[in-house]
């Protein structure tokens, strides 16, 4: 009923609605309407009310319910659906879990993270109204063995999103964003399928809004930023998460319709960290040296190596030679 109410509320945003009418429109009580208008407040809305005049909406909180983020929203089916959550454990976890019944393109958001984690079962802080954690949900018709290109495609949305705000980031591949020297995003994407089926991908994006230097644990302080923190002023998430799902839908339709992703890797090229750096790759336990040199046209990182071969590397750590978290293009 709160989100049938401020959408009256919206459509006269500057006039006033009267307690009336919303209660000839909505089938409810005057005395009714007075009780979600005082729990809109609440929540931070801020809302004019006069005697027989009635409401008007002056401004609304940086929340990220679906009534917040679709007025913005040019998809066709990306965040048609939205899961909003006040608090939850992982909205990785929670997309996996409804999976199986969910519509494709749906997105599962929250305000705040109690088990957040990132690549490799890492961690990931995600303190309440600060960031940005949502996970969407995808059913395409491809190979299992072209998800992994889905990542790349998420990298590009985020640094697309962020550069038509004026703030410029840099892509560490295969998954992380790069700010100023340290980590500002991060993607997860994994995968429920079989040898030749996807059943669902879920991809999740973890973005450090507006968390102070100080909230960031002890061990993450050097490694680990926000774009508050790095531009000197509070960001609008709401905006952040409408631009990124429009973005991200009108780049993964590429790999839909064409089986491509040129334009990501467009992106994710221009806007590397690694290419033309040192690097130190990690997998299976095995360290190897090399030069990153390019991206493939499907995301693959190549790597020369000392004795002058040269590799797509599909999968491992990587880090800039000699650098210990923090990275300068």
């Amino acid at each position: 009923m709160k989100d049938k109410i401020l959408h009256l509320l919206r459509e006269n945003e500057k006039n006033f609605i009267s307690g009336q009418l919303i209660s000839e429109k909505l089938g409810v009580s005057r005395t009714a309407i007075w009780k979600y208008m005082n729990a809109l407040k609440e929540e931070g809305y801020h809302i004019e009310s006069i005697s027989k005049r009635g409401y008007k909406l002056l401004s609304s909180p940086d929340l990220l319910t679906f009534e917040e983020i679709s007025n913005s929203l040019n998809t066709k089916y990306i965040g048609k659906n939205i899961m909003y959550f006040q608090t939850i454990e992982s909205t990785n976890n929670k997309a996996k879990e409804l999976a199986n019944h969910l519509s494709n393109g749906t997105v599962i958001i929250s305000e705040e993270q109690t088990l957040g984690r990132g690549r490799l079962g890492r961690v990931w802080t995600s303190p309440k109204y600060k960031g940005i954690w949502m996970s969407i949900v995808l059913k395409p018709d491809i190979d299992p063995q072209s998800v992994a290109m889905v990542t790349q495609i998420g990298a590009a949305a985020v640094v697309k999103t962020l550069s038509e705000l004026g703030i410029q980031t840099y892509i560490k591949w295969p998954n992380d964003i790069i700010l100023n020297g340290k980590k500002v995003c991060g993607i997860l994407t994994e995968m429920s399928g079989e040898i030749n089926k996807v059943n669902y991908i879920v991809m999740g994006i973890g973005i450090n809004v507006n968390i102070d230097k100080e909230e960031f644990p002890e061990e993450l302080k050097n490694i680990a930023t926000s774009l508050s923190c790095e531009i000197g002023t509070k960001v609008n998430r709401k905006e952040i998460v409408t631009n990124l799902l429009n973005n991200f839908e009108a780049l993964y339709d590429e790999i839909i319709h064409k089986n491509s992703i040129e334009s990501s890797i467009k992106i994710c090229r221009e806007n590397s960290i690694l290419i033309g750096k040192e690097v130190r790759i990690i997998k299976r336990n095995q360290e190897h040296f090399g030069k990153a040199i390019n991206l493939s046209n499907t995301g693959e990182l190549i790597v020369q190596y000392p004795d002058g071969s040269v590799e797509e590397v599909i999968c491992g750590e990587v880090s800039i030679r000699g650098l210990n978290g923090n990275y300068t293009p």
